[in-house]
């Protein structure tokens, strides 16, 4: 694993004013988001060699998953992991294989072995779009953003896991799946089809529970360590897949062997057609209570934005903030276009700027960070919790970048901080969250800020605060430009033209140019439990994108815990979260001291 500088390592141009850019702006969209052409992986993609052997994803074209056979696929049917001698696995190979749920049962005596399907399913083929002729059992009209994020250009789906204080050989998951999951939005018993007039929709089906569980089986009588290991190559192999669209886009994974974090694992696989993460989320923690007395709600906490009430608004203080937020909208829509389109960051050690980086190996981490010492910080600064961790990240990751290759410290690379666009960000209700015109409402409400990474002055870093502040400034002043809405502008004219495969190109575009994506959710202040089964700690984390690195933040129990994906074979994870969390300790001894 190493990184080295490209000959001709990119630098942005100084183009001076956005503004000067203009009549480009559309030349832009129309030159670069023509007609959408399948790529060919082989030619602009070489799997590292490690894999090349026998991951068949080799095998398919880059953005297209339409009439791949299944044995195409690493399918969950049966997945092999050859252990190199430098893994955990002292060199001897093993299986991991995958059982399906034959009944209710959750333990492995009532499974059913997965290699007992049938020859012709096996060789069934997966179309990425369902026609459909018949009005029975269709819904609403599949949301813009949902089509955006579910088709051959861009996928994406959620990984949500649930850690486990206790063994959970006997949770009763199929009749939480039956009585509770399923009941929680149509949605979740529906598949995606397109109708006559090639309008997306929700179509109601049948839902097979068993085809939806899967129990990965583990050798036996292994160390937590060992099942680490285990874990981290499933969690891998999961998040690589697709969910077949022939049926409701979810999955619900069982890992019953204990590791270091947990006595037991569940891993929720959600494709992001079905909501945002503030939507999944939500529907999740609604299915948990609280493990002291479940009675009792769930709390958690508020969010509280920024009152102008007070200052002094006189017209002389106006007219230059009227000049400067003009100049920041046209700035941020114009930049964000060619962003998205022309223009990309510098290939650094956390950007490879390689095509179909989404379909390499992958790999995830986590990081714990005590919400006490972030409010600290926070007060310290006047900051937010979020622009605490994420001038944490934007520091560590400056860090590693130098250590890895020095130039990079200053490097031109943008993070996309996801940006919920709801009015307040506190959960609601599942019932309110379905009404028509509710106030909080179900669905893909989020947008993309594009945040610069601060530059690292030298190699003697003597204020490590200013990646909080300079963060926390830019993304108080994006949140609230109206480019966001210029944007949205833009995608909708775009999507009535051209159609949603074209957007879906201009959003592949912002994520594949960008060094970093990082979003977040809020989690319950209190401890939760499932059917009486305490849950000692929960993440998430988007898969599907094209950026090398991704950061999933959500909070529980005082804590905030950060999931992290990077590519497998390009970056070396355990460094960059020593940096991360190094980092994290430089900006609290600087606002708080030791």
């Amino acid at each position: 694993m190493g990184w080295s500088p490209p000959r001709e390592h990119k630098r942005w141009p100084k183009l001076g004013p956005w503004f000067h850019f203009g009549p480009f702006i559309w030349w832009a969209c129309c030159s670069y988001l023509g007609p959408f052409e399948k790529p060919n992986l082989e030619k602009n993609f070489v799997w590292p060699n490690s894999h090349k052997a026998h991951n068949p994803l080799t095998e398919i074209p880059r953005g297209s998953r339409s009439l791949v056979p299944i044995k195409h696929l690493p399918t969950l049917a049966a997945i092999y992991v050859a252990a190199e001698k430098d893994d955990c696995c002292s060199g001897v190979a093993h299986h991991i294989q995958v059982w399906r749920m034959a009944d209710g049962g959750a333990g492995r005596g009532a499974q059913e072995h997965i290699h007992q399907e049938k020859e012709e399913e096996e060789e069934e083929e997966i179309p990425m779009e369902i026609s459909c002729t018949s009005e029975e059992g269709l819904m609403q009209p599949m949301s813009p953003m949902s089509q955006y994020v579910s088709n051959s250009v861009l996928t994406l789906a959620i990984l949500g896991v649930l850690e486990f204080e206790v063994p959970i050989n006997d949770l009763p998951t199929y009749s939480l799946i039956q009585n509770v999951f399923l009941s929680i939005n149509p949605r979740f018993s529906s598949v995606m089809v397109t109708d006559e007039k090639g309008v997306k929709r929700w179509k109601k089906t049948e839902v097979s529970i068993k085809d939806h569980i899967r129990v990965p089986v583990f050798p036996p009588n292994k160390s937590p360590e060992f099942y680490d290991k285990c874990f981290d190559d499933y969690m891998s192999e999961i998040g690589l897949e697709a969910l077949p669209l022939t049926r409701p886009l979810w999955e619900i994974h069982i890992v019953e062997y204990p590791t270091s974090n947990a006595a037991g694992t569940l891993i929720f696989k959600l494709h992001h057609a079905l909501g945002d993460g503030f939507s999944l989320m939500g529907a999740l923690l609604s299915c948990l209570q609280r493990a002291d007395n479940p009675s009792l709600p769930l709390t958690f906490p508020s969010a509280k934005f920024h009152s102008s009430s007070g200052q002094n608004n006189s017209v002389f203080k106006k007219i230059p903030k009227i000049f400067s937020s003009v100049f920041n909208t046209v700035s941020d829509f114009f930049g964000g276009v060619l962003m998205s389109t022309i223009m990309e960051d510098d290939r650094t050690p956390i950007r490879s700027g390689a095509n179909a980086a989404q379909f390499q190996p992958i790999s995830f981490s986590t990081m714990t960070f005590s919400l006490d010492q972030i409010k600290q910080i926070k007060s310290k600064l006047g900051a937010t919790v979020n622009d605490v961790i994420t001038g944490a990240i934007f520091l560590g990751s400056r860090l590693y970048m130098q250590e890895m290759c020095h130039e990079s410290g200053k490097s031109r690379s943008t993070a996309l901080v996801l940006l919920n666009t709801r009015m307040t960000r506190s959960y609601r209700s599942i019932e309110d969250m379905l009404k028509p015109n509710a106030e909080e409402p179900w669905g893909n409400l989020f947008s993309f800020l594009q945040i610069p990474l601060p530059k690292l002055p030298d190699a003697n870093l003597t204020d490590p605060l200013q990646f909080v502040v300079k963060a926390g400034r830019i993304i108080k002043r994006k949140r609230y430009s109206i480019a966001l809405h210029m944007t949205s502008w833009l995608l909708q004219i775009l999507n009535k033209i051209r159609g949603p495969k074209v957007v879906s190109k201009f959003v592949y575009g912002t994520l594949k140019n960008s060094s970093l994506g990082i979003t977040n959710v809020v989690g319950a202040q209190e401890q939760m439990a499932l059917s009486g089964h305490p849950v000692k700690g929960i993440y998430f984390m988007i898969v599907g994108s094209p950026e090398d690195v991704g950061f999933g933040i959500m909070s529980y129990m005082g804590k905030l815990r950060v999931a992290m994906r990077v590519g497998k074979e390009f970056i070396d994870a355990e460094k960059l979260k020593t940096h991360i969390e190094n980092a994290f300790e430089m900006i609290f001894k600087a606002a708080c001291g030791n």
